[in-house]
């Protein structure tokens, strides 16, 4: 089986967990703060980085921090992992859904300003599968009411958009860091904030609501980063040029010999990072998609998957937050999509495999 998705650890990442483990230091100390002082200038431009247990601890924190609390709405997509809507409806705030563009998979501006009422106080986009949001025209929209824009840039390290990198747009962006993300700390989140204020805010709640042992300013919670887990983000973080060099390489290739199927479009002026390669199976029912993921899976032996199935406002867990909501273009994503592997440990035989696989399967109508 080709797997969809392979983590890259290697003797440097061992290395680095033993030399921390021999420290005595192990919990959040200098490790973490050279982590964070990294990945500010590898990233987001020189923005203040804060070091957390989790993406979505990222996104929760980040969001407190910035004054998201009960009475407010936060404007994101349906079309992506729960997380983004649970860490706004998490501050006691109401995640509202907008529909997404379907090229790049992201937060459409018009309907991001069809969504807004006199309780918007944010707009979310996710930089989807890692192409860039259309973020001039949602940075326009949320401008034009008075909110802040947070960038979720969970699976979009190293992307831009018309040269500025994602997670240096708006009040705070998050970063994952979970083992399947373009690079991995093993497990961890990252925040880039606008400015030192922000930043404080969320050290503050990450660490119990105190800077000073016992010296508690709000009420906080544990969401640390070790210092092995950093560690590890150090190694991966000077690795992922070349990763991200190779993914790009591999989907170029995918694009020309893929057959059958809607490849993923660039953007003019985007850079995208290729967390996942997703196509469309056009026009096909989800019943008709799921059909080819299983064919390329037992007959072929190539892993896919569907990034997501389930719309976030169809999901029993946040279902209430969308009463009648129609979202076409989500629905008929949420259809077709498929993500084939794309990841920097292909081999050149392994992409023809996965090309001729989905050619072969598609031609053949499944």
């Amino acid at each position: 089986m080709i797997p969809a998705a392979k983590p890259v650890i290697g003797e440097e990442e061992r290395a680095a967990v033993d030399r921390v483990m021999r420290s005595g230091m192990i919990a959040q100390g200098p490790e973490v703060a050279a982590f964070e002082e990294e990945f500010s200038a590898a990233l987001v431009g020189g923005r203040v980085c804060v070091a957390v247990n989790s993406g979505t601890s990222g996104s929760h924190l980040g969001l407190i921090a910035a004054g998201i609390g009960p009475g407010d709405e936060v404007i994101v997509p349906s079309f992506t992992f729960a997380a983004t809507a649970n860490s706004v409806a998490l501050t006691g705030a109401t995640p509202v859904f907008a529909d997404i563009e379907a090229d790049t998979f992201s937060l459409d501006p018009v309907s991001v300003a069809e969504a807004v009422t006199e309780r918007t106080a944010g707009v979310m986009p996710v930089h989807l599968y890692g192409h860039p949001a259309e973020m001039e025209g949602l940075v326009q929209v949320a401008e034009r009411v008075g909110a802040q824009v947070f960038e979720d840039a969970a699976q979009a390290h190293g992307a831009a958009y018309h040269g500025a990198p994602v997670g240096s747009f708006g009040t705070f962006a998050m970063f994952s860091l979970y083992p399947t993300k373009n690079m991995t700390s093993g497990e961890g989140g990252m925040v880039a904030c606008a400015d030192e204020e922000l930043a404080r805010g969320v050290r503050l709640l990450r660490n119990q609501g105190m800077e000073k042992q016992y010296a508690n300013e709000v009420i906080g919670l544990n969401n640390r980063m070790t210092d092995i887990h950093a560690a590890i983000g150090r190694v991966q973080l000077r690795k992922l040029a070349g990763w991200t060099r190779q993914r790009q390489e591999n989907a170029a290739w995918l694009d020309a010999h893929l057959e059958g199927v809607v490849t993923p479009p660039v953007r003019p002026g985007c850079t995208h990072v290729y967390h996942q390669y997703t196509v469309r199976v056009a026009g096909a029912s989800g019943a008709e998609r799921d059909e080819v993921m299983r064919a390329l899976r037992e007959e072929h032996q190539v892993g896919c998957g569907v990034y997501y199935p389930v719309p976030n406002h169809e999901l029993v867990s946040l279902a209430r937050f969308a009463p009648d909501r129609e979202l076409p273009q989500t629905r008929r994503a949420a259809d077709e999509v498929i993500s084939l592997p794309v990841h920097p440990s292909l081999s050149q035989a392994d992409l023809e495999r996965v090309a001729a696989a989905v050619n072969a399967v598609v031609k053949a109508g499944a």
